[in-house]
């Protein structure tokens, strides 16, 4: 926004507001007793939207008067846009607030103000003092952090101009990210990587880890695409709103063939894996638990049939008594918390004598027995298969699905088990 667009009409109200903003954070700082209850508020003001009053004085004075802020669409502009412009512009108007945010530094919703703002100030304004550099960095980071948290709690997008412009015109223009610590360059990504599928930038995402800065933990954790999933995975396990996850599982599917070392995949794997659950530590609704699934299933189809059968049977059969589960062949590939729960369920009922399931895990011999129609069995346990009921089906063991499944339980009801007896 160029500095020529400020109009008299408009600088006096910009100044008129940069006023009140001054005397509530001078009562905050004489008031320690009302002091988070006024920066509170203060927030709250500048985050508002600007109304049609405020817009016709600020969008439309004289000779035009100035446009609305590049990053925010002209229905959503909020007073924080326009006051981050004009501290650019006319730096000596935000001065003292600046002088008093730092003053109160360490209180609650601070940072918040500070971050909306000076955040393009602090890359506009040559700031020579490294030490202040480093504090105002560090703190739009932080302040940053936390109203983006606030717009994940109310799934609403009030400080997307925000995080525009820290994606686009700051992580991806080298000139002004270059301006800020090494450090907390860093720190930026980690936070951009955790909301950029919230704030739908995905169409950004290659070329942001193109300019992925270098961790000095590189060679342990791996390149920008394990630190991004690292990231991603963390965040998804501390969304607890239904609808924000469901729009992050929207996303996940651009991950798919993304090179990843084993450790980041299978904490990704892991991470979607405790939300297809009923129970806890998430305890996410049908929806969530489908769409979790669904990611599951596209970014790692290896082991999908296993996954979703071994699911079933532990939900159909743990509630019962007297069945004794045991599981064969490889399951070191099953997520971790996958394999806890098959240890656990075969502990727990190694002394049960009614039933045994055996669950082959990670095994190509069922394909002998199920493949195409043909009606005999294998020589793959032939032991365990004295008084087993059978059942095929003409699909393909890679079309084995839901639905043949479904069947097979519903042959498997109707049937009378008389283990060799005859009906009398």
């Amino acid at each position: 926004m160029p500095q020529g667009s400020f109009t008299p009409r408009s600088s006096a109200y910009l100044d008129a507001l940069t006023q009140e903003i001054e005397k509530k954070l001078q009562r905050a700082l004489a008031s320690p007793s009302l002091r988070r209850n006024l920066l509170q508020e203060l927030f709250t003001d500048i985050a508002l939207e600007i109304d049609e009053r405020a817009k016709d004085i600020i969008l439309s004075g004289e000779d035009e008067a100035i446009s609305p802020a590049e990053d925010c669409i002209y229905d959503q502009l909020c007073f924080h846009d326009v006051l981050a412009d004009y501290y650019v512009w006319v730096p000596e108007s935000g001065k003292r607030i600046l002088d008093l945010i730092v003053q109160l530094w360490s209180q609650s919703f601070a940072s918040h103000i500070f971050a909306l703002l000076f955040h393009k100030w602090l890359f506009e304004v040559q700031l020579d003092n490294s030490e202040v550099l480093l504090r105002f960095s560090s703190a739009l980071v932080q302040g940053a952090t936390n109203v983006f948290w606030i717009d994940i709690q109310s799934n609403m997008r009030r400080f997307e101009s925000l995080f525009i412009y820290l994606l686009e015109d700051v992580a991806l223009e080298s000139t002004r990210l270059n301006k800020i610590p090494v450090q907390v360059q860093r720190d930026l990504y980690l936070l951009l990587s955790r909301f950029i599928f919230f704030y739908s930038k995905v169409d950004k995402l290659e070329s942001f880890l193109r300019q992925f800065p270098v961790f000095p933990n590189s060679f342990l954790v791996g390149g920008p695409a394990d630190f991004f999933v690292i990231e991603l995975a963390d965040q998804l396990q501390k969304l607890k709103v239904e609808p924000v996850l469901l729009h992050y599982f929207s996303h996940i599917k651009v991950l798919k063939g993304m090179e990843l070392r084993m450790a980041t995949s299978t904490r990704l794997k892991t991470c979607l894996y405790s939300f297809t659950s009923p129970g806890g530590p998430m305890y996410p609704k049908r929806v969530v638990r489908h769409a979790a699934w669904d990611a599951l299933d596209f970014l790692f189809p290896v082991g999908r049939y296993p996954r979703h059968l071994i699911s079933l049977f532990f939900r159909l059969l743990y509630p019962w008594e007297g069945i004794r589960i045991s599981i064969i062949g490889d399951s070191s590939k099953l997520p971790n918390s996958l394999q806890k729960l098959i240890s656990d369920a075969q502990e727990k009922t190694k002394d049960n004598f009614r039933l045994q399931l055996i669950v082959a895990v990670s095994s190509e011999y069922a394909k002998a027995s199920l493949r195409s129609g043909e009606l005999r069995v294998s020589n793959f346990l032939l032991w365990q298969l004295a008084y087993t009921e059978l059942f095929f089906v003409p699909a393909l063991w890679p079309d084995f699905g839901k639905a043949e499944f479904a069947e097979a339980l519903i042959s498997f009801q109707q049937r009378l088990r008389r283990y060799g007896r005859r009906d009398l």
